[in-house]
């Protein structure tokens, strides 16, 4: 059996508040399998985002350890873990983070461009064909309605091809039937692609797409189910 793309051992993080130490996480062990869809719940203040912001080297824990692909993140320099990131992790987040002054394509071919990728643009044409946008790669964000905005930011997390993929709350900005289409799209990109994928999300809707869901409450996990 191969070893997980993702392994969290004894994680903890504790920072200094106006009121003394504060444990924001306290013991997070839980691993993810190749191409595996993981969601994980909780209320706001679960400690959600503290631990997302670990498993991609953002920030470091107080105690613990986080393996991506077998690699020690935090016995690594900050410039090596973002390399790291840079070649394995791709992010979709809740207010998309696309560039205003950038078209739908310049957007997707963004981070190929900066690895040198001399296909950077038809690989960005092709990406934004898979999720419906081929008529509107030449729009700047500001054209675009939120789910087709969300779109591009699938679209360019998925052209790099990475290993793990972190979606913190990808619904979260758009109305019902819009959230549901792109978290539609983002399992269909995830099968097809083979990308590990975890979720963190409030909305038990979201969560339902994954084969698996982590709950997360005053920074512990409580339970873990498939």
């Amino acid at each position: 059996m191969s070893a997980p793309v993702l392994l969290v051992s004894s994680l903890s993080k504790t920072v200094n508040g106006p009121g003394g130490r504060l444990q924001l996480l306290h013991d997070i062990n839980f691993s993810v399998n190749a191409g595996e869809r993981v969601a994980i719940v909780g209320a706001s203040g679960a400690g959600k985002s503290t631990l997302l912001g670990l498993l991609a080297g953002l920030d470091t824990p107080s105690t613990g350890s986080v393996h991506l692909d077998g690699v020690s993140m935090f016995d690594l320099d900050e410039d090596q873990r973002a390399r790291l990131r840079g070649d394995n992790i791709s992010f979709v987040f809740q207010s998309f983070q696309l560039l205003v002054n950038l078209t739908a394509l310049e957007n997707v071919a963004l981070p190929l461009e900066i690895k040198g990728d001399a296909g950077a643009l038809a690989k960005a044409r092709k990406r934004l064909h898979e999720v419906g946008l081929a008529e509107r790669i030449h729009h700047y964000p500001s054209q675009l309605s939120g789910g087709e905005q969300q779109r591009v930011a699938l679209a360019r997390a998925f052209v790099t091809e990475p290993k793990l993929l972190f979606a913190d709350e990808p619904t979260g900005s758009l109305d019902s039937n819009t959230g549901e289409a792109v978290i539609e799209l983002l399992t269909r990109l995830n099968q097809e692609h083979g990308s590990t994928l975890l979720i963190v999300t409030h909305d038990d809707k979201v969560a339902r797409y994954c084969q698996r869901t982590i709950t997360m409450e005053a920074g512990r996990i409580m339970e873990s189910q498939a």
